[in-house]
Formats: C-alpha cells, sequence, structure tokens
C-alpha cells in the first residue's frame, strides 16, 4: 500500500523528530521530514553514490521504502543496519515485517524472535512468541473467500475503501490527475468518488463534489443509515484554514457534512480534533449511536489504535474510548468496520499475520468485543490487505489490497464469503491405553458430519498432532497405529480458538476376548449392506489383528432385529455378512481365513419378541466375529 499511511496518524512517529544527520544529509532529511519519501530516497541515494552512505543513511532509506511498500529495498537497507551493533528494536520489527512480505518467513521468524528478545513485554513479541511458526498453520486453513478485482473500478493509481449505500458504492481514489502530486508516492491527492452497483459491475465512477472535496486529501467515508450525514477524514484544513502542529505536520483530521438537496454541504470538524494528533477511519455501529475511528491521540498504546465514541441524541459526541488490549497494539490498527450484527473488522500490522496489513475480526461482546481473529489466507496475503466491508446476510462485500496483479498501487476487490469465519485449533496426542506414554507416528484423520476425510497427519515425537477445524461444527477424530486397536472420539467444536483432546489406543490383542474378535457395532444403513467409513475403521482392527497373527480364521455372523419378514431378515443378514467378508479379503486376508453367514433375526440377544425398545433392537442388529482357528 503506497497511499493510505497518509490517512493516519504514525506520520507524526515516522518523522517529526527527524532532525539533519550533518549538513549532507540535510536536504533528504528535509524531504523525509515532509514525508516526501520518494524523493528523499533519491536524495539518500544520491549520498551512497558519492560514498557519504552510512548507517543513519541506511536506516533512513529502509524507512522510505518500507513506508511506500516496496519492502524488497526496506530489506535490502534495513539488512546492513540490523546486522550493526545495538539497532533500534522497531527497525528489527519493520526488517522482520519486510522478509515476511517478501515471502521469507524463516528469516521472518528468526528477526522477530530477535525482536522479541529485545521488547519481550511488548504484545507483538507476546503473541509470536506464543506461536512462533504459526505461518504454515495460517496458510493449511481453508480459505474462506473468493476475491475478485473490480477492473471496470481500479485504474493505474490508488483506489481503496469502499462502502455501499443503495446502489453506489463510495470509495477513495487518487485519480484525479488535474490535482498536484503528493511527495509521499508520487500520486496525486486523494478524493472520495461514488460509482453505480448495477447487475454485479460498478460503472460511472465520478467525484462526490461539494464541501466534501477541498484541494488536500480526503479518505475514508461513513455513511449513516438515513443517507443524510457523511464521516469523513481529510487534511487538517477548514474554512480555508490550514493548521500544522507544533513539528510542522499537517495532520489528519476527521470531519462530518450533511446531505442537502443532492450535495454534500456544512463541513463541521468533530470536537476531538487536534493538530497535534490525526484521527480519521470513521465507522459507525449498526444502530448508528456509536462512531469508531483511528488515531495516535496521547494515551494509546500503538502507532494507531482504534477508539469509539458516542453520538448523542442531540448530535454531540461523549468522550472517545480506546478499544481493549485483544484489539489494538503496539502496531498499527486501521480500517474499521462493523458488519449488522456489530463484529468489528479491521485491518492490523500488529497482530499475527501473514503480510504487512492483514485483516481481522472481532465478534461483539455487549459493549465490548472479543479478541481479534484473523481472516485467513486468500483474504489476506503477503502484501496489505485493508478495508474490508461485507453484508453479512449476503456474505458479500469488499476489501483493498496492493497484492501482486493488480491495476494499480492499490486496487478494490470483490469478496464472496464461502465458509463460516471461525476456527479451532484443534491439537490431538495420542496414548498407549495401557502405559499411558505418547505414541509417536499414529496416523489422525478428522473427518466430518458427512463421513469426509478433512485431514490426515502423523503425530510427532510427543504422539501430537495439530488440525485446523471450523467450529460449531460435529468432528471424528480416529488414530491408528500397526499393532494397536483404532480407536476415536466425537468432537462438536464451538468458538474456543483452541482445542487439546486425546485419543488412547490399547494393543490390538486386546480385541480378542475368549474365542470372539470384539469390535464396536457395525451399522449399516436402513437396508443397506454397503460398508460406511465406521465399519471399515472398525474392520480395519480385524484385519490388523490378522495379519499380525497369520493363521488366525474367523467366521462372521451376522444378525438383524425382528423388523421385517424370516426371509426379508435371512436376505440382508447374508448380504450384510458378504460384505464384510468382501471388505477385508479387499484388505489382503487370504478369503481361505475369512468366511461369513446371516442368521436373519433366528438369534437374538435380547429376546424381546414384538415389543422390543429401540436400544434392545440395536443390540440384536450385531455382527459376531468368531475365530475358529488361532
Amino acid at each position: 500500500m503506497k497511499k493510505i499511511y497518509i490517512l493516519f496518524l504514525f506520520i507524526a512517529f515516522s518523522t517529526s523528530l527527524v532532525n539533519a544527520q550533518n549538513n549532507k544529509t540535510k536536504k533528504a532529511d528535509d524531504l523525509y521530514a515532509r514525508l516526501a519519501y520518494t524523493e528523499a530516497a533519491e536524495a539518500y541515494q544520491k549520498l551512497l553514490k558519492k560514498g557519504d552512505g552510512d548507517r543513519y543513511v541506511f536506516e533512513q532509506l529502509g524507512n522510505c521504502y518500507y513506508f511506500i511498500n516496496d519492502t524488497k529495498k526496506s530489506e535490502t537497507y534495513y539488512k546492513r543496519v540490523v546486522k550493526g551493533k545495538s539497532p533500534k528494536s522497531e527497525t528489527v520489527y519493520n526488517y522482520a515485517q519486510s522478509l515476511k512480505a517478501n515471502g521469507k518467513y524463516g528469516d521472518y521468524n528468526t528477526w522477530m524472535k530477535t525482536f522479541s528478545k529485545m521488547e519481550p513485554s511488548d504484545s507483538r513479541a507476546i503473541e509470536f512468541m506464543k506461536n512462533p511458526d504459526y505461518i504454515p498453520a495460517m496458510m493449511e486453513k481453508k480459505q474462506k473467500f473468493t476475491l475478485t478485482n473490480l477492473k471496470d473500478l481500479n485504474t493505474e493509481y490508488s483506489e481503496f475503501g469502499g462502502i455501499t449505500v443503495g446502489n453506489e458504492l463510495y470509495f477513495t481514489s487518487a485519480r484525479n490527475t488535474k490535482r498536484k502530486k503528493y511527495g509521499w508516492d508520487e500520486q496525486p491527492f486523494l478524493d472520495i468518488y461514488r460509482a453505480s452497483l448495477v447487475g454485479g459491475t460498478v460503472k460511472d465512477a465520478d467525484l462526490v463534489g461539494g464541501d466534501v472535496s477541498s484541494r488536500y486529501h480526503e479518505g475514508n467515508a461513513a455513511i449513516t443509515a438515513d443517507g443524510k450525514r457523511m464521516y469523513f477524514d481529510s487534511n487538517d484544513f477548514l474554512k480555508g484554514k490550514y493548521k500544522k502542529s507544533e513539528d510542522g505536520i499537517n495532520q489528519i483530521n476527521l470531519y462530518y457534512a450533511e446531505l442537502i438537496d443532492g450535495q454534500w454541504k456544512g463541513v463541521e470538524s468533530v470536537p476531538f480534533n487536534s493538530s497535534e494528533f490525526s484521527t480519521g477511519h470513521p465507522a459507525l455501529s449498526p444502530d448508528g449511536n456509536t462512531l469508531y475511528f483511528v488515531s495516535d491521540m496521547p494515551g494509546g498504546i500503538g502507532m494507531s489504535d482504534i477508539y469509539s465514541v458516542a453520538i448523542n441524541k442531540d448530535g454531540t459526541f461523549g468522550t472517545p474510548k480506546a478499544l481493549g488490549n485483544g484489539i489494538n497494539t503496539e502496531g498499527k490498527e486501521v480500517f474499521p468496520y462493523l458488519d449488522a450484527n456489530g463484529t468489528l473488522y479491521f485491518s492490523s500490522d500488529g497482530h499475527l499475520g501473514l503480510g504487512g496489513l492483514d485483516v481481522f475480526y472481532a465478534e461483539a461482546m455487549g459493549s465490548e468485543f472479543s479478541n481479534a481473529r484473523t481472516m485467513g489466507a486468500g483474504l489476506n496475503s503477503s502484501s496489505d490487505d485493508f478495508a474490508f466491508i461485507i453484508d453479512a446476510a449476503k456474505e458479500e462485500g469488499y476489501v483493498s489490497s496492493n497484492r501482486k496483479g493488480g491495476a494499480g498501487s492499490d486496487d478494490i476487490y470483490s469478496v464472496k464469503q464461502l465458509a463460516p469465519l471461525c476456527d479451532v485449533a484443534l491439537t490431538v496426542q495420542v496414548l498407549n491405553d495401557y502405559t499411558n506414554k505418547p505414541l509417536s507416528g499414529a496416523r489422525v484423520d478428522v473427518i466430518d458430519a458427512q463421513d469426509n476425510v478433512l485431514s490426515s497427519k502423523t503425530t510427532d515425537s510427543n504422539g501430537n498432532v495439530s488440525f485446523t477445524v471450523e467450529c460449531e461444527k460435529e468432528h471424528q477424530v480416529l488414530a491408528f497405529m500397526e499393532n494397536f486397536d483404532s480407536n476415536g472420539v466425537t468432537l462438536t467444536t464451538k468458538k474456543e480458538e483452541t482445542l487439546n483432546t486425546s485419543v488412547k489406543l490399547s494393543p490390538i490383542e486386546a480385541i480378542v476376548v475368549e474365542d470372539k474378535v470384539v469390535l464396536e457395532p457395525i451399522l449399516f444403513d436402513f437396508d443397506k449392506h454397503n460398508i460406511k467409513s465406521q465399519a471399515a475403521f472398525e474392520l480395519d482392527n480385524l484385519v490388523t489383528l490378522m495379519k499380525k497373527y497369520p493363521s488366525m480364521i474367523v467366521k462372521v455372523e451376522s444378525h438383524t432385529d425382528n423388523t421385517g419378514s424370516d426371509e426379508y431378515n435371512m436376505d440382508l443378514s447374508n448380504r450384510r455378512a458378504q460384505a464384510t467378508v468382501q471388505y477385508v479379503i479387499s484388505k489382503g486376508i487370504d478369503k481361505s481365513r475369512v468366511s461369513g453367514k446371516g442368521f436373519g433375526k433366528s438369534n437374538p440377544i435380547e429376546n424381546c419378541g414384538g415389543n422390543c425398545t429401540a436400544a434392545q433392537s440395536a443390540k440384536n442388529r450385531r455382527s459376531d466375529f468368531i475365530i475358529v482357528e488361532n
């Protein structure tokens, strides 16, 4: 993302305290202080060509390229700095972020560990050290969204953001080439545009105009449900007055305007604006009574935090309040949005993600929110992904990104949700039931309610294996180990972030009781004889036993309940017995070692006649595995 950072706060962080290192760097430093990072980088490069480069120049170059999202170049120059003596912790963090954005996840891990040692109390370090190898697991997750580039809307310039009002899409763009260029990335100043949504296409984009449009930046917008008020962010410029902070920075402020006769008029400043810090990225709660925004105002914990403020019935505002530490970090939290259910979506580079800015969500919990959770790979990339909005009912929305393949530096994508958002990190440990010691090398399958194998993995030296599964779904976890009786558990996952369970396996001999092989009931569908996955799971234990004892001969005796005629049940039980025999033969057991016969309803365990309960009928529907020879 080359443009959006001008729309929030960390401007002062990144530039306001820069002093010239010496007379040679003064020109470059002045450009840097004015946020003209493209020109500043050129000036620092000239110093390198003259042989006047030092650690300070390399760090400034790293910052310039990092702020305009040229992570390949920022990696190059940060590398020269971090390998020197006592680098700044934030420079190490930026270097790690550059490595991650460039797909160098192993190196990213190494330098995040270095950063974590330097700043052990930083929330970014704490979260990383809880799960330092999180990226492979995140990449493994099933993608929840499909993305489509809005080619009819995007240009070679920056397009980002977007809110829908009726059949119109409001978004931000730098396409107005009549405007002067901004030194940050040499693109024109930003404006708010409005386009028509027609039959799945976006067309007729036009400048919003009215009092909202000035000669400086106008960025993100939020519009009330009745369409009569717009909140938007812009440079600190109102009624002809262009203000700067004590450090000479023109901040971003938050404003609102009313729709009068089809034009946005009467721009007013919110009361918590300041010339000493920035406020921007407005979003409204579903009921319109709370305004959310981003700021670097004093008292926050990061470079930019998300705040909320009450909108009173008389139109006045309450006191801004920062969202909790489950949302805000020492990094940047930006672009909040709330759907009709009150779920908060936002972007952050402080939470664990795949790229620079990733999209996260937090569900409403009364007046608070749950801890932030990633939206996952696909929606998120190794680049910057931000300004996500969604219609929760239609499961459709938009996201902005500077990922590869776009038309410009930032593009808007339409998104379609494919699956529920919440995931559960499931850890399974497989144990020996007799010794309670972990079993390494056991195969563990996760199966959904439709008997589909979702994933299959092998346990590590501690008997552990990890999966990512959808929440609020039923899953079977089945464990297999050579010379052990297979076993499993059924789980219904809730909205917890992690879930631990164990499966205990007994040596295969445990299923032999006197002259029988005792398995869990072999279940068939009504009037069917095909082998289902549950039956196969149990019969595999019989196969394992017979392979371990090659002289063993087994007879399968199949029984039914008393529903139906004698002839019907005899035929059904014979078909089931033969299907069972054929399955065992298909797994490599010689046909001379296994036979089967159906007994219909002639040999019940429960002699309940025509008054059997469901439980009694279930006991009578069975297959017995008789050891004929051992």
